[in-house]
């Protein structure tokens, strides 16, 4: 069965994260259909909607959009009539159940999530601190850390503490490697949530494959003989048990996926320890 396409238009006021995840979230559950985006952040005057309207004209199709200044929103709506492109205010309805709730309205201001707050600060330090100890780099201040991930060679344990800290956690990754102990301020960590990373075999022996592939490597080597990665996974389990870390594994999911279970873990660790 051959797949269907059809344009997705994303007009936001803002970057347009908050449009480009609710839409490849929903496209996603339609087998067979793929949607041909069409993505205009930073929409804040007349001038820069027209380029937009143009497009729409172009090329007619589905349109969210998010902007809070009336004037804009309406005079896109107005195209979107003429061109029989259904659309959306993505935030409209998730507006209206606080207003309705709270007993107030809104405040029109474009781009308010992304405002250099405390929060915004917050990351950035986490980013930092990550970047610096991504790869077993810096361990002797681990502790300072707010999650560190143990795992083998290629458990995703880079990408995932990017994805922390870009929600605020400061992230050091530590790898296991055959031969090597790990540092030993993992046995007396007191702050951080330490949590083990583990995949199948196979999976392993997979990803490792293309890595090597990729920097044009022998293949010839331990690094991808599926009974010396069973025994690397076998040993980092043994090394999770002893310390009573908790494990994920990470063979099926996503990498938002991991880090929202890390998340819980962190936030269920927090409250325990506040509650002491």
């Amino acid at each position: 069965m051959g797949r269907s396409y059809f344009h997705l238009h994303l007009v936001s006021d803002s970057t347009g994260e908050t449009l480009i995840t609710v839409a490849r979230a929903v496209v996603a559950q339609y087998e067979g259909v793929a949607a041909i985006e069409h993505v205009y952040p930073l929409v804040r005057s007349t001038t820069q909607l027209e380029r937009v309207l143009h497009e729409i004209e172009t090329a007619p199709g589905i349109v969210l959009y998010t902007l809070v200044e009336q004037d804009l929103a309406s005079r896109l709506e107005e195209v979107c009539r003429a061109t029989g492109s259904p659309y959306l205010s993505v935030l409209e309805p998730v507006h209206a159940l606080l207003s309705s709730y709270l007993g107030t309205h809104s405040t029109a201001r474009p781009g308010a999530q992304h405002m250099l707050n405390a929060e915004y600060f917050k990351r950035i330090d986490a980013m930092n601190f990550t970047l610096l100890h991504d790869d077993g780099h810096l361990p002797h201040d681990l502790d300072d850390a707010d999650v560190i991930l143990v795992g083998v060679s290629r458990t995703s344990k880079t990408p995932t503490s990017i994805y922390l800290a870009n929600r605020g956690l400061k992230t050091a990754n530590i790898p296991l490697v055959p031969g090597v102990p790990p540092p030993a301020i993992l046995e007396t960590a007191k702050t951080a949530l330490i949590v083990g990373l583990v995949a199948t075999p196979e999976r392993i022996v997979q990803i490792r494959q293309n890595r090597l592939l990729s920097l044009n490597a022998d293949d010839d080597t331990s690094y991808v003989d599926r009974e010396a990665v069973a025994e690397e996974l076998a040993a980092s389990r043994r090394l999770f048990a002893r310390n009573g870390w908790p494990v994920i594994d990470v063979t099926r999911r996503s990498i938002e996926e991991t880090a929202a279970a890390i998340i819980d873990l962190h936030r269920d660790r927090r409250q325990r320890l506040s509650a002491e």
